[in-house]
């Protein structure tokens, strides 16, 4: 599958999920767990990815992007 890599952490700060696509600039949305996090930003990518379109814009191709755990503090 070719498709948008998704970063999803934590914030202290917000108090909640984040998730994001790096390839896709300021697309990101939050939720209060991981896969609500997951289910917004795939509703953002989608309206991303119509309003550069509708613009015509260009849209960036999926890069692939290895996971990196962070296992200590």
């Amino acid at each position: 599958m070719n498709d948008y890599h998704i970063n999803v952490f934590y914030s202290e700060k917000n108090g909640c999920y984040i998730a994001d696509i790096p390839d896709l600039k300021y697309c990101s949305a939050h939720g209060s767990s991981t896969l609500e996090a997951v289910k917004q930003v795939e509703i953002a990518k989608a309206a991303w990815l119509d309003a550069a379109r509708e613009q015509g814009k260009p849209i960036p191709p999926p890069r692939y992007r290895p996971a990196i755990y962070h296992l200590g503090p």
